[in-house]
Parts: C-alpha cells; sequence; structure tokens
C-alpha cells in the first residue's frame, strides 16, 4: 500500500471525533423515536440530501448495475452495523455499549485475517488491539457493575451488538476490495438511502409508526445525527477506508468512547479523573503499537516486491 494522503488521516480523526458523539444522539433520539424508524429516518433523509446535491451540481449516481453491491453494503454497514447498535442501546448502557463495540477491531482484522490477499494478524497488531482494549475496559468499569438490566434483555442486546459488529467488518472488507474509486459520493448516497429505506421497511412491519414522536430535543438529536453522524461521519469513513489499513481505521472504535468521556466531562460536568486519563493513554498507546506495526509491515511489503518489479522491467 503507498503512502495514504493527508486527508485520509483528517478523515479518519472526523471519525474519531464525530461517531464519539452520536452515541449520546442515538440515546436521546430514542426517547421519543422507536429504534428502526428513527434510523430509517436518519439515513434516508441523509442519502437523499446528498444525492439531491449531487445532482444538482451535475454529478451521476451509480447506475442499476452497481445497486446490488450496494444493496448489500447497506444492509451489512447500516442495516446491521447501525440498526442493531440504536436496537441494543434500548437495554445495554451507553458505557457497556462501547466495551462491546471496541470488539468490532477484533472482528474487521479476523474478516481481513479470512480474506485472499487481507492485512494478516501480526503480534504487534494483536497487542495494540489488546493494549487498547484494556483502556476501554478501564474507562467504562463502573458502568460494568451498573448495568441492572434483565438477563433476557442484555443477553439479547450483547448479541446484537456482536452481530453489529460482524456486519460491520464484513461490509469495510468487501466495500474496500469491491467499491471502485470513482463516484465515491454518489455511491455513498444510494448507500444510506437503500439502509434507511430498508430500515423503514422493517419498522413498518414492526408497527413502529405508532409509536413514534417528536419533542424538540429528539428532532435536535435526529437533526444532529442526519447532518453531522450520517453525512459527515459516513463519507469521511468510507474515505478513511479507501486509503488506509482496515486495522487502523478500526481504531476509531477505541478513540469514540473517549471522545464521548471528554463530552460528558465539558459539556454535562461528568468526572474527569485519574482513571480517565489512564485509561485514555492506553487507548493511544494501543493505537500507536498498531500504527506502527501496519507502517513497519508496509515499508517490509515494498521493500520485497521492488526488485521484483526491477527485474520485470528490465
Amino acid at each position: 500500500m503507498t503512502h495514504a494522503p493527508r486527508s485520509a488521516w483528517f478523515a479518519w480523526c472526523a471519525v474519531c471525533v464525530i461517531w464519539g458523539t452520536t452515541y449520546l444522539g442515538i440515546r436521546v433520539s430514542l426517547e421519543t423515536m422507536p429504534p428502526a424508524l428513527m434510523g430509517g429516518i436518519r439515513w434516508t433523509i441523509a442519502g437523499l440530501l446528498v444525492a439531491a446535491v449531487l445532482r444538482a451540481r451535475g454529478a451521476p449516481l451509480p447506475g442499476p448495475r452497481a445497486w446490488p453491491g450496494l444493496a448489500l453494503l447497506s444492509v451489512l454497514m447500516i442495516g446491521l452495523g447501525n440498526g442493531l447498535v440504536v436496537w441494543a442501546e434500548q437495554y445495554v448502557p451507553s458505557g457497556l455499549t462501547a466495551v462491546i463495540l471496541a470488539t468490532s477491531p477484533f472482528w474487521m482484522v479476523a474478516v481481513e485475517g479470512t480474506l485472499h490477499e487481507g492485512e494478516a494478524l501480526t503480534g504487534g497488531t494483536l497487542g495494540g488491539l489488546l493494549l487498547g482494549f484494556g483502556g476501554i475496559l478501564l474507562l467504562v468499569w463502573p458502568d460494568l457493575h451498573a448495568g441492572g438490566l434483565g438477563a433476557v434483555r442484555f443477553g439479547t442486546g450483547v448479541v446484537a451488538l456482536q452481530v453489529a459488529c460482524v456486519g460491520w467488518a464484513a461490509g469495510s472488507a468487501w466495500s474496500k476490495r469491491h467499491a471502485t474509486g470513482e463516484n465515491v459520493l454518489g455511491a455513498t448516497a444510494l448507500q444510506m438511502l437503500f439502509g434507511g429505506l430498508l430500515m423503514l421497511a422493517l419498522g413498518s412491519m414492526l408497527g413502529e409508526w405508532r409509536a413514534l414522536s417528536f419533542s424538540k430535543r429528539t428532532t435536535a438529536a435526529l437533526v444532529y445525527l442526519i447532518g453531522v453522524g450520517s453525512i459527515g461521519g459516513f463519507m469521511a469513513y468510507i474515505y478513511a477506508l479507501r486509503h488506509l489499513p482496515v486495522s487502523t481505521v478500526s481504531l476509531y472504535a477505541y478513540i469514540n468512547p473517549v471522545i464521548a468521556v471528554i463530552l460528558g466531562a465539558l459539556v454535562l460536568g461528568e468526572p474527569f479523573g485519574l482513571r480517565i486519563v489512564l485509561a485514555s493513554s492506553l487507548v493511544l498507546a494501543g493505537l500507536a503499537m498498531v500504527r506502527v506495526t501496519s507502517a513497519r509491515r508496509t515499508r517490509a511489503t515494498a521493500e520485497r516486491t521492488a526488485p521484483q518489479a526491477d527485474s520485470r522491467i528490465g
């Protein structure tokens, strides 16, 4: 893999910050909105807005030949990857949700390792992932003891979050290999639109329209999720995924909870003590280990392939 452009790193940082705030937005929106309809409204409007802007600028959207692949991505990354997270937040505390979703790098690396020419799992990468996961555990340890949920609902929520991780990992791996570099914005718009329509259909089947209502608070949360969480965050994620190793991009799952805790301290006056500082340090240390390992592997691959390229040319 060639050196990633600086814009890819900016996109990755945006994902870390933006998606670190969406846990709060989801939690607030669920106060008056059922999960499937909330997600359906969010992603459908986001997809329509992006598509409308592209068409107004004369940019094309992917044709029917690309729709099956985009529909598959919408099922994996939006229907499963995001929809199950929204559903699970009804029963699993936000802190514990962050811990469970922090397993997504393991799933992403595992999926990569099973694919042809995927990124092999090295000792340094595994050590960094484990160190970062330890930081997440330390970060939310009090929440682990304050669940207070029934065994059935809690267990179902945990299973749903793991399925969400698998769906997101599979969709990310497929997108990295099969999506072309052209018309990225158009493909993202249709992916969001297809995912939103899928969730709207599911919400209708479940009879959620009767429970749907809006308040100023939940409407503001939904608008934020549409504009910043969906359009900004998702497009930044797709862009970063095209230019950075999957193991590196997946580390957003470690950074998001850190961002959420910092926002809680600044906005809601939540405690920010030694435990938070230590947990954040562990997360960043794990990130550094994976980043260094990935850089070394990239350099080693380049050194091995360079002489072969020269011999073919000569």
